[in-house]
């Protein structure tokens, strides 16, 4: 399978504590998953340990719709890797916001041609990179518009 990116790129991981490890496993699933508050319902991102609106303890995750919509976007031009080459540049980074998801945001790689005209509010859906045949396997939460 082909990759977006250059080959050569550090693998992400969970964060050391553990707190992010459903959102990696739910991409390793071809799931999207995103914490919500299991007292007031408000989605939380990036993960945290307290709920931003009620201040509880009681997270939890829940499966969302893999879809969303171009909130923010940047052309990248310069080589923020040793791995990227000339060749591998430009490509888009994209703001997704998740209005099934309490209007959360991610970001990720927009696929396609890196030259492309990107709209703000752009409808987009996620594409599950995956990297099995890694030492560790993982997966990338890559958008493409729809």
């Amino acid at each position: 399978m082909s990759h977006y990116l250059p080959a050569g790129l550090p693998a992400p991981m969970a964060s050391p504590d553990g707190l992010d490890a459903p959102f990696w496993e739910g991409a390793l699933a071809n799931r999207l998953i995103i914490q919500k508050c299991n007292d007031c319902k408000s989605w939380l991102w990036g993960p945290e340990w307290i709920c931003h609106g009620c201040l509880s303890f009681d997270i939890g995750w829940q499966e969302t719709d893999p879809e969303g919509i171009i909130y923010s976007w940047e052309r990248i031009w310069h080589p923020v890797h040793p791995t990227f080459k000339k060749e591998h540049l430009p490509y888009i980074v994209v703001l997704v916001e998740l209005p099934q998801a309490g209007n959360v945001r991610l970001v990720g790689n927009l696929l396609g041609d890196p030259k492309q005209t990107v709209e703000i509010g752009s409808k987009v859906q996620a594409v599950f990179e995956q990297h099995d045949t890694e030492d560790k396997p993982y997966a990338l939460i890559q958008w493409q518009t729809v």
